[in-house]
């Protein structure tokens, strides 16, 4: 057989020359397809793409190669969905960022916030598939109260100006509308009932409204696992009182206060969230890696060596902990946290909630793409089966954007699919070997994306 290294080289350049009466599918063959569903894995699978879709899965004995179709064989790998990272801060000025996500194998991610015209234009852009990228479903710019914690957020103060900020926002073409820490509850209802008008789901980084607060209100999905403390602890008012401060007093507080929760009170509040069928994005790679920001150790990982110079001295994290008054014995509040926030993960699946994977990138220290498989690797730690993880990296992913066509391998679903050279299911942290990326039908190399000029 010929080695895959070889395979891949002649069948990228191929498919880029077809036309007229040349091939224009291609068939993945003898791989073991774990297609996203949560059955079980076929294997020897063929699989036929044509035209940026799925046309038909069957099993290898018996196939037929379709008139017009590049034959690979795969004897040997894995192939799942392409990976959806469900939180995102994608911006213009990271030109390296997107073909990073696609190198590992997110093909498309859901971005909670930007600057609206810019993120929308890169929507617009990346979604061509003119260029390497992942597909991008944005929130644009998120509604917070006053004063707002970004300058790009959109703030409001009343019910009035709450329904505004949501019909500017769905006249600029938005996915969906991301609210922040200083949206109380009264204005959370007004912006989800002005939603729901034109069929648009709201999703929370909470902080003055607790987790099942805005359940109650109609909130679809939680960002960080943010609220569930205020909901979950005694010592409420006093949480809510450190988000009215500031966002950094806010975040502290409740990242210190996980320590504390009452496992009776978060099975509690997880029952709840499931209830409501509410989302919930952890961000588990988030929780770690702030509470690990004053380890040496994390500034040598080998992972950041492929961040441009540029991109990690703008993550400057001396200047963030200096900005956020962190001491060592904040750091050693969060480590303390973390074990009762992966047992809230653990509730809430135990509940029947629908988790999606989300990571941040590229905020300090979050490597797009590759922080993706952390957050899976975390979530394996926190509880789930290796299927699960991948499920919340998948289908529940793309169940929260309310797309379809994405994050399952089937007949008329988008090709965006991941071949990788380890079982995943025997290993989640397999997710890395990465043979190839195809995006909208597309096979990409890892290694050509890293050479790209945006790098």
């Amino acid at each position: 057989m010929i080695p895959s290294r070889i395979v891949f080289g002649v069948l990228l350049v191929g498919l880029a020359a077809c036309s007229g009466s040349q091939p224009d599918g291609i068939a993945l063959l003898g791989a073991t397809l774990i297609d996203g569903s949560g059955g079980p894995p076929l294997r020897d699978a063929a699989l036929v793409v044509r035209r940026g879709h799925v046309e038909s899965i069957s099993t290898r004995a018996g196939f037929e190669l379709p008139k017009k179709t590049t034959e690979l064989d795969l004897t040997g790998r894995w192939i799942i969905p392409g990976l959806i990272d469900a939180h995102t801060h994608i911006s213009p000025a990271a030109t390296w960022a997107p073909t990073r996500f696609l190198a590992w194998g997110v093909t498309t991610v859901r971005d909670v916030h930007g600057s609206l015209d810019a993120i929308l234009a890169l929507r617009k852009q990346e979604n061509t598939g003119t260029v390497p990228g992942p597909r991008i479903y944005a929130a644009g710019a998120m509604i917070d109260g006053l004063p707002t914690t970004y300058d790009d957020a959109i703030g409001v103060s009343s019910d009035r100006e709450a329904r505004k900020a949501v019909d500017r926002l769905v006249s600029a073409g938005v996915d969906f509308i991301k609210v922040y820490t200083h949206i109380d509850p009264t204005l959370l209802r007004a912006i989800i009932d002005e939603a729901r008008t034109f069929n648009l789901s709201v999703t929370g980084h909470l902080g003055m409204t607790d987790a099942v607060t805005a359940a109650n209100a109609g909130i679809s999905c939680i960002e960080h696992m943010t609220g569930v403390p205020e909901a979950a602890s005694p010592g409420r008012s006093a949480l809510v009182a450190a988000h009215y401060r500031g966002f950094f007093p806010g975040w502290t507080a409740s990242e210190r206060s996980w320590a504390d929760l009452d496992s009776s009170a978060l099975s509690q509040v997880a029952q709840r969230l499931a209830e409501e069928k509410v989302s919930v994005v952890p961000t588990l790679v988030l929780h770690e890696t702030l509470s690990r920001l004053n380890d040496p150790e994390l500034l040598r990982d080998p992972a950041l060596a492929d961040v441009p110079d540029r991109a990690r001295r703008a993550w400057d994290i001396p200047d963030m902990i200096n900005r956020a008054g962190w001491s060592d014995a904040d750091f050693t509040a969060f480590r303390r946290s973390r074990p009762v926030e992966d047992l809230f993960v653990r509730l809430f699946a135990a509940a029947g909630g629908r988790i999606a994977a989300g990571t941040d990138a590229p905020n300090q220290l979050l490597i797009p793409g590759f922080s993706e498989h952390r957050e899976l690797e975390l979530l394996v730690a926190a509880g789930l089966s290796p299927r699960e993880a991948l499920r919340a990296a998948t289908r529940n992913a793309a169940v929260l954007l309310g797309v379809d066509s994405l994050g399952l391998i089937a007949p008329g679903k988008a090709a965006d699919l991941v071949i990788l050279q380890k079982d995943p299911l025997a290993d989640i942290r397999n997710t890395r070997s990465i043979q190839a990326v195809m995006s909208r039908g597309r096979l990409y190399r890892p290694d050509s994306l890293r050479a790209s000029p945006s790098w």
